[in-house]
């Protein structure tokens, strides 16, 4: 199964774009599949449902920080090597989809921050388009890895 399959599996089990991208990643990153959950729960609906930057973009970005981040200090270099590397995700997805705020990505919904989860059912399936954002974040993900990057 690839990383995007895996990743939309998550997503329409119900866990968030944040778990379902940053779970499906589970044996590049380490993590243990609970760890992983419970680690991007906080994220999902643009974090924790303010509609902030997209979960799918933050699951992407720790991937990212953990594949290729940086911890020495010693110099400015790896710091800058890194946000170029996360700029450059960003503008990936951003090209597909014009922004990575979860706020501007579902403007054809209403607007809702409420703590409270949308029930997942059929028609909140079909109308809402988050699972594009999921899928093209493990795609996006993919290509980083691919490239060696």
């Amino acid at each position: 199964m690839t990383h995007r399959e895996k990743a939309l599996e998550y997503f329409h089990q119900g866990y968030n774009c944040a778990q379902s991208v940053f779970a499906a990643f589970c044996d590049v990153t380490g993590y243990k599949e609970d760890d992983a959950l419970r680690l991007a729960s906080s994220f999902g609906a643009g974090m924790g449902r303010m509609r902030e930057v997209c979960g799918s973009c933050s699951a992407m970005f720790m991937v990212a920080g953990i594949v290729r981040g940086y911890t020495d200090t010693s110099s400015s270099e790896p710091k800058k090597a890194h946000y170029e590397l996360i700029q450059s995700l960003a503008a990936k997805f951003r090209e597909k989809h014009g922004t990575i705020i979860c706020r501007e990505l579902l403007q054809s919904l209403k607007p809702d921050t409420s703590p409270t989860p949308s029930e997942r059912t059929k028609e909140y399936y079909k109308i809402r388009p988050c699972a594009v954002f999921v899928a093209d974040a493990a795609d996006i993900l993919d290509e980083m890895l691919s490239e060696g990057k």
